[in-house]
């Protein structure tokens, strides 16, 4: 990692704080990512999505946000860098945000895209588009092929220990603000809901999966725990631990060399992820790599 291009990073992202009410939240982001890439605009089973590169089968990417804000604007450059590293089209949704829209409003409209598309599609998602992506899948067994995921939220029961002690050392998430955004999606009783902690959902028939976190990151034991219950459930899985970075890192491919690795490791470990039908014998690997 280029330490002048890390620290230029740290510095445009403290200048553009995240913070008020939603709107205020989304212009922010709006503002702290990357300058939009043209994409093409899809409308699969309804949602509005923009797609980037060509061919299938196509990964359909879910936007980090708390929820809340981002959309396939602020995720088009991580979109479009991702979709020539991969040699096939990355799909972005336009879901519906929250708090005007309730979960599982997010989650639904993923279905819907993945439901509308022809055959097996590779998921993805980073941090709350992480977690729809782990839900998306859990319900579509059948029609994923292949999931990828940057830091997913997956754990509200508890578990996690890195939420408060990494809140200083992350530049783009801390705990306080990450419950905020989770309330404001699924109410303020977060244990009510199981899909506000896919830990806890049987994990067996997920496909394989990829995921990566840093370790300076809130969210970085919402990752590591759910390795170890991928493990548990014998699913394959392929684990990638940053040293340093901080949350949402890949979203700068234009910037960081380490954000372009880290794209570059989803594309192969996903055209290397067997073909529904054919050879299933993928053995589980974790490779950490610090």
């Amino acid at each position: 990692m280029d330490d002048a291009d890390w620290q230029a990073l740290l510095a445009h992202i403290r200048a553009h704080p995240v913070e008020g009410n939603p709107a205020e939240m989304r212009r922010a982001f709006a503002r702290l990512a990357p300058p939009p890439v043209a994409g093409k605009a899809l409308e699969p089973g309804g949602v509005p999505c923009l797609s980037f590169g060509a061919g299938g089968p196509p990964l359909v990417w879910v936007h980090g946000g708390g929820l809340v804000f981002g959309s396939p604007e602020t995720h088009s450059a991580m979109a479009s860098y991702l979709a020539g590293q991969l040699g096939r089209a990355v799909i972005v949704p336009r879901y519906a945000l929250a708090p005007e829209h309730r979960a599982p409003a997010q989650r639904d409209d993923v279905l819907a895209v993945v439901d509308a598309l022809d055959g097996p599609v590779d998921l993805g998602g980073d941090s709350a588009g992480g977690q729809l992506a782990i839900l998306a899948a859990l319900h579509r067994p059948d029609a994923v092929r292949a999931l990828a995921l940057i830091s997913p939220n997956t754990d509200r029961s508890g578990q996690s220990v890195t939420r408060i002690p990494n809140s200083p050392s992350d530049a783009m998430n801390d705990h306080a603000s990450d419950l905020r955004l989770a309330k404001m999606a699924f109410g303020e009783n977060l244990a009510a809901d199981p899909d506000a902690s896919p830990l806890v959902h049987e994990l067996s028939a997920l496909p394989p999966v990829w995921i990566s976190a840093a370790t300076s990151e809130v969210l970085l034991d919402d990752t590591l725990l759910f390795i170890r219950a991928l493990g548990q459930e014998g699913v394959p899985v392929a684990a990638r631990i940053e040293r340093g970075l901080c949350h949402m890192w890949p979203l700068w491919p234009d910037r960081l060399a380490q954000a372009r690795a880290t794209l570059e490791a989803i594309a192969h470990f996903l055209n290397a992820a067997p073909v529904q039908g054919g050879d299933t014998s993928m053995e589980k690997i974790v490779s950490l790599s610090c």
